[in-house]
């Protein structure tokens, strides 16, 4: 499991006194015990969450190394950049634009799809089967440009 996973890296990263790796990873798994202890979650958390949870703060981490650059502090966007490598390091290989459309075309072919008043139930299925593989506003764009 992934849970286990970052606990067993951050043993490795303590070991190693690599410091931003283990800050990186401590905040990993701070959020990771907060999805587990969620109202409704079992204490538990399984892989696909885990995978939405390590998306989600590579994305946060990029939008915030953005927000410093423009701030001209190149040094805390440099800092955010070295965390996200950490954490995009845990999520699967990312589809190219091309990836995504072939699923999505084969997704439109079972559904049945031929207009965007389908396009909740096409987004559904695709958010399912790419997550973590890829970023919602890139499947987004790509169902509506199949759809219209």
């Amino acid at each position: 499991m992934l849970f286990d996973q970052i606990s067993e890296d951050i043993k490795s990263a303590m070991k190693a006194r690599d410091k931003v790796r283990l800050e990186t990873l401590r905040n990993i798994k701070k959020v990771f015990l907060e999805a587990k202890t969620a109202p409704g979650a079992n204490d538990t958390l399984e892989d696909a969450d885990a995978l939405k949870i390590i998306a989600k703060l590579a994305k946060q981490g990029k939008e915030t190394a953005k927000t410093y650059s423009d701030a001209g502090r190149q040094d805390l966007a440099d800092a955010e950049l070295a965390q996200v490598e950490v954490i995009e390091g845990y999520l699967p290989k990312q589809l190219s634009e091309e990836e995504i459309e072939a699923e999505v075309k084969q997704i439109i072919a079972q559904t049945g799809a031929t207009s965007m008043k389908e396009m909740g139930r096409v987004m559904g299925i695709a958010s399912k089967q790419m997550a973590g593989r890829a970023e919602g506003g890139k499947i987004s764009a790509i169902v509506k440009k199949l759809l219209s």
